[in-house]
């Protein structure tokens, strides 16, 4: 069996990956983190700020240093953002400290419950549909690279969803 000392939650923005995260913590008796929210209370601004600032680069380097931190603690339910994949030291440090579950839902999906949501830079754009699609196409065949678990979106529950991969976890896992 493996070990799940944390869990990792990938997957694109809006896919349900804090929802799901913190109701699954709550199952597993483990301590739920969102890595944007930390990202926030670190720098004292929200992301959008921070992508003003300091572009996505910048954003992207404070990502990968909060992951870096966090990956060595233990009894961690972590929600990665979505572009956190596209550094291969993440990805490597996901696969090596953990397991990974990528919540995978269709740009149309992402985009019903992104649409209205200021807080997110990149949908900032004329057409933030074609936007979701582009950032599909590039991110889903790496969150599938560090899956461990593939758990596709649907119409169920946030709860709903947390029970179903509370049972699958504990199938592959020594908890």
């Amino acid at each position: 069996m493996k070990s799940c000392e944390n869990i990792y939650f990938v997957g694109m923005m809006g896919a349900g990956k804090t929802t799901i995260g913190r109701q699954l913590a709550r199952r597993l008796k483990m301590r739920f983190v969102d890595c944007d929210h930390e990202v926030e209370a670190r720098t004292g601004v929200r992301i959008p700020l921070i992508f003003e600032i300091e572009g996505e680069p910048g954003f992207r380097r404070r990502e990968s240093q909060v992951l870096q931190e966090l990956a060595v603690e233990r009894g961690l339910v972590l929600a990665t953002g979505g572009g956190a994949v596209l550094d291969p030291e993440n990805r490597k440090r996901l696969i090596a400290t953990g397991l990974v579950i990528y919540l995978c839902a269709p740009p149309e999906e992402l985009y019903a419950r992104t649409q209205h949501d200021r807080n997110r830079p990149l949908l900032q754009v004329p057409n933030p549909l074609g936007k979701l699609r582009e950032l599909y196409a590039i991110r889903d065949p790496l969150y599938r690279e560090v899956a461990d678990i593939i758990f596709e979106g649907g119409r169920r529950t946030p709860s709903v969803a947390a029970r179903q991969l509370e049972q699958e976890i504990r199938e592959k896992c020594d908890l």
